[in-house]
């Protein structure tokens, strides 16, 4: 015979958001059950932040933290961020003696492994007595139109290989498609949907870019160099610019400075790099020649330091620069330096794609959030369903907004699960 099993509140996905909502609902005196396909649990915490969980942002210190994500409705993520700051998570962090630092633009990580962060969400979800069902798969879910003998309250049931559950409230905490690897799938935008709500047709985000014919052009030669740049895409107010490090790649471009302009990249836009940031190199290159005996390389080397040496020799060999490349920097007429000025400092190129859910750190897209209370995490479309996490079409920059969200969601849908007044 099947157990049968009735809680107050069941989560799906035991991810960074499903375990603290689990947590703080638990720890309110709710009942609660934990439920993943996956044994083992908070891979994509272990893995993070090159096994260091970049764990949080300290810009999101309780102010406006709309202009860091991406989202068909940007200002949802207000409520949510102001009332669990990375301030907060870092006092729960401090509470066990996890070790943490800055190191870059905000950005947090543990000092040692990540690991510890999984064994405080779990010890976190024993205070709040959560029962956990790992290994669980869903076979099916419904919306009940009337309560079963015996479970007055239940709103939901959810039939699993471990037995059917009975919930009043159920929490969808499945994540993206990013790193399919750790167990990611589109079973939070099958729940949606079947609830009545819409999806923004999901994307790979930060994510590595391809471009055609990288190879043939003889980019793929660079494969290894890192520098800090300044890329854009899109035009006046629709711009988006960050400041950060590029790195070339066999078959494209990656670096921080990819990643995060992959967030707002639309296929047929081109991306802008400046490959000599703060600095005119067509004006310099021109003014400062006169009287100068030395060759172009040097020129550039003196003028740029932060241009490895590799990437100069390979710019100064493509047409129409190589003719002149050994020449001395006085010689060399001032529209051709111009044209190198320009094409250091506005080197455009248009990508072809990106590597995919497979390489990608987050998902862009999801649950439509104009259909979820921004005050409370639950669904417009059928009471007592709550969205948390990356399931919504809310995606933050590199460097913690993206696990800053989910604790942040989770707290939100967690507090308004605790006013629940039904047991």
């Amino acid at each position: 015979m099947r157990q049968t099993s009735y809680f107050h509140t069941v989560i799906i996905g035991a991810g960074a958001a499903g375990m603290m909502c689990a947590a703080r609902t638990g720890q309110g005196g709710k009942s609660v059950a934990l439920l993943d396909h996956a044994v083992k649990i908070g891979e994509k915490i272990r893995i993070s932040g090159g096994g260091r969980c970049n764990f949080t942002n300290r810009n999101l210190n309780g102010h406006d933290g709309s202009p860091y994500y991406v989202s068909q409705q940007p200002r949802f993520v207000r409520y949510a961020l102001s009332r669990y700051t990375a301030q907060d998570f870092m006092h729960l962090l401090d509470k066990y003696g996890i070790a943490y630092h800055e190191k870059h633009k905000g950005q947090m990580f543990c000092d040692d492994s990540a690991q510890a962060v999984v064994e405080m969400l779990q010890n976190e979800c024993r205070l709040g007595s959560v029962t956990w069902y790992t290994g669980c798969t869903v076979e099916s879910l419904t919306a009940l139109p009337i309560a079963p003998a015996g479970y007055e309250q239940a709103r939901f049931g959810i039939n699993t290989d471990q037995g059917l559950f009975y919930c009043r409230n159920l929490v969808i905490a499945t994540g993206g498609l990013a790193v399919p690897a750790v167990g990611a799938s589109p079973f939070g935008y099958e729940v949606a949907k079947q609830f009545g709500h819409h999806i923004i047709p999901p994307e790979a985000a930060l994510v590595p870019l391809r471009f055609e014919k990288w190879a043939e052009q003889g980019f793929d030669t660079l494969s290894g160099i890192a520098l800090p740049v300044r890329i854009s895409t899109g035009s006046g107010k629709q711009a988006v610019v960050f400041d950060e490090d590029l790195l070339f790649r066999h078959k494209g471009l990656s670096g921080p400075a990819v990643l995060q302009i992959s967030s707002y990249w639309q296929p047929g836009r081109h991306i802008m790099v400046n490959l000599v940031p703060d600095t005119d190199l067509a004006e310099v290159l021109c003014r400062d020649k006169v009287g100068k005996k030395i060759q172009l390389k040097t020129a550039l080397k003196q003028l740029c330091p932060v241009l490895p040496e590799r990437l100069i020799d390979f710019w100064l060999g493509r047409e129409p620069f190589q003719a002149v490349a050994g020449q001395k920097w006085a010689d060399i007429p001032n529209a051709l330096l111009q044209q190198l000025g320009q094409s250091l400092n506005h080197w455009t190129v248009l990508p072809t794609g990106s590597d995919g859910h497979k390489k990608a750190e987050v998902t862009r897209g999801g649950v439509d959030v104009k259909e979820i209370n921004p005050k409370t995490m639950q669904s417009k479309q059928c009471e007592g369903l709550y969205f948390i996490g990356e399931v919504m079409d809310v995606t933050g920059w590199l460097g913690g907004y993206n696990f800053q969200w989910a604790w942040a969601s989770a707290v939100c849908a967690a507090e308004a699960l605790r006013a629940d007044e039904h047991i």
